[in-house]
């Protein structure tokens, strides 16, 4: 389930991807079926490295000829050289850092000049309705810190002096699932979530593995309404 959404980016067979932030990989393995020359992950968290290898090698590897390669690394001291990418993504990562501004320097400087920006986060609405739901939710280690406000970021990227080139929403039928869960956060701790929550789940993982047309139709239609991300893409003005 990728919330880049790779056919609005105009990537060539030249081009080094990196994602910050990269979890179990999806948009590592996803950028890796593209016309690219090189994807890099960087995640800080171990467990996450080590699933994202496993799925690169059981369910891309095969499909693919670029290089892919996945290091442990901290977003606000990425260990590479300045404007060693052309297109750097960072998705579901900056509200969990207290300082994300330090986060957007890092980004600005290893994406190259002319290079495009990826960057996600929760939508300001739908995750208000999940603080207001639980504490608990915002409150868990390594947990959401702030809801942005997406002019906010918008600008603050903008100041590192990159352009606007597009933006959307994504995950409509994800919100009420994490309203659902946020309702229920407790009973979900204990392995005792309300049925309803166990078919939403379920619901979920089916779309994912199957992505049948009707449904994927649903959500871009509710995208503009309840996503629970909103995404934005930049370019880094300069010379490429």
């Amino acid at each position: 389930m990728e919330t880049i959404d790779f056919d609005r980016l105009t990537l060539t067979p030249g081009m080094r991807v990196l994602d910050v932030g990269c979890g179990e990989g999806r948009h590592v393995h996803a950028a890796a079926l593209e016309n690219v020359r090189e994807v890099v992950g960087v995640d800080i968290g171990r467990e996450n490295l080590i699933a994202a290898r496993e799925d690169y090698a059981e369910y891309i590897a095969g499909e693919t000829g670029v290089p892919v390669t996945f290091a442990a690394g901290d977003a606000l001291r990425l260990p590479f050289e300045d404007g060693a990418f052309d297109v750097v993504c960072c998705t579901e990562v900056l509200e969990h850092i207290p300082d994300y501004e330090a986060a957007l320097d890092e980004l600005r400087r290893v994406c190259k000049p002319g290079g495009t920006l990826a960057v996600s986060v929760p939508r300001e609405g739908p995750e208000r309705v999940c603080w207001a739901l639980s504490d608990e939710y915002h409150q868990v280690e390594g947990g959401h810190v702030r809801i942005f406000d997406r002019d906010e970021l918008r600008a603050a990227i903008e100041r590192r002096g990159f352009r606007r080139v597009d933006d959307h929403f994504a995950h409509a039928l994800h919100a009420p699932y994490w309203w659902l869960k946020c309702l229920w956060w407790d009973r979900d701790q204990r392995g005792e979530a309300p049925l309803a929550l166990r078919v939403y789940d379920r619901f979920l993982e089916w779309d994912v593995l199957e992505s049948p047309r009707p449904v994927r139709l649903l959500e871009r239609a509710l995208d503009p309404l309840v996503g629970k991300s909103v995404v934005y893409y930049f370019e880094l003005e300069g010379p490429a």
